[in-house]
């Protein structure tokens, strides 16, 4: 059945429920800070950009994108939202969003103003990637406190352009932490030929790691984002550098993070020829895993679902589109999250 077949345009727009994007200071003292990772799967407007190569997803383009379309996208996204706040582990909406995919700084807005009472600011890079898929950054200015963020250019070796690499700093409860996001170059055409480039994006991210270590041998940070290869991968384990082991991580001096994935028992968020990725991830510093003023346990890291972002299988995803047709879904990725404890 089309998805579409049976909503209006006008009963999209009375389900339509809107929240100002808000600059306030923070105003909560929060016992816990729960960040949120999700690739959305071409979250684009409906304009066709000069400058971006955007033309298939305008209704005129072959995959027929129209504001129909995206209002039941941004519907769905609202949902998940929906259910990560009425999930006891966490109560609330994530204090920090981080989506991939998201087209510019309008079509991301728009989207969490779908959010119901959520009130989220935002930050965006204009990235060189040809088709202007960007990482779009929010926060919850009342828990938590935006100190900044830049952006780190990624240099192919074959010179195309391709996403940044975005820290972004923020004060939690008077406690300093940063926010590594990273969308890396994918796997089309072949995996092993692309790896160098994924490899590239990894040295980037750890130049990042390893300043921010400088400054402050006990800086929190967070790396997280669609690296677009798994744990085991050169590019996450050795040019990032990380480990599953906890004491192995807390006794590197720093050199290694920790690969949350360790905690999880989802087999992935990605469904490709019929098996699950772990493509999508989260690491910590070695200072989030002492128990002291910002910290993880191995409860912390999760994926989340709700059983209608599953295909009528339930073995697959129920994604936007399929095969370059549109199936009215969420995602072809899961999103996870990072809940991370405070300490006075």
């Amino acid at each position: 059945m089309n998805p579409l077949r049976t909503i209006t345009l006008a009963m999209l727009q009375l389900l339509w429920l809107t929240s100002p994007i808000q600059t306030a200071s923070c105003k909560e003292t929060p016992r816990q800070i729960v960040a949120l990772w999700w690739n959305v799967e071409n979250l684009f407007d409906t304009t066709n950009e000069p400058k971006v190569d955007d033309k298939e997803f305008t209704p005129e383009g072959k995959r027929h994108w129209t504001d129909k379309k995206l209002l039941l996208k941004r519907l769905r996204i609202a949902q998940v939202f929906k259910a990560i706040r009425a999930d006891r582990e966490y109560g609330k909406y994530p204090d920090i969003v981080a989506f991939a995919e998201s087209e510019n700084r309008q079509v991301f807005a728009g989207t969490l103003a779908a959010i119901d009472q959520s009130g989220y600011a935002i930050d965006c890079h204009e990235t060189p990637d040809p088709r202007g898929i960007d990482i779009g950054l929010a926060w919850n200015p009342a828990t938590v406190k935006f100190t900044g963020s830049k952006p780190y250019t990624v240099k192919l070796d074959d010179g195309h352009g391709t996403r940044f690499v975005v820290v972004a700093g923020f004060i939690a409860s008077g406690h300093a932490f940063s926010v590594v996001l990273n969308h890396w170059p994918s796997r089309s055409f072949d995996a092993v030929w692309s790896e160098r480039n994924r490899i590239v994006a990894a040295r980037v991210a750890r130049r990042i790691v390893d300043s921010l270590g400088t400054r402050d041998p006990m800086a929190n940070i967070i790396v997280m984002g669609d690296f677009n290869d798994q744990p085991e991968n050169q590019s996450v384990r050795e040019t990032l550098g990380s480990s599953f082991d906890r004491k192995v991580v807390q006794r590197s001096d720093g050199r290694l993070l920790y690969n949350c994935w360790n905690d999880a028992t989802s087999p992935g968020t990605y469904h490709y020829k019929n098996r699950w990725e772990r493509i999508d991830q989260m690491l910590v510093s070695p200072s989030l895993l002492d128990g002291k003023k910002l910290s993880i346990d191995t409860k912390s890291f999760r994926v989340f679902s709700i059983p209608e972002m599953f295909d009528r299988s339930g073995k697959g995803l129920y994604s936007t589109y399929e095969r370059g047709k549109f199936k009215g879904g969420y995602s072809d990725h899961l999103p996870v999250l990072l809940r991370i404890s405070i300490t006075p």
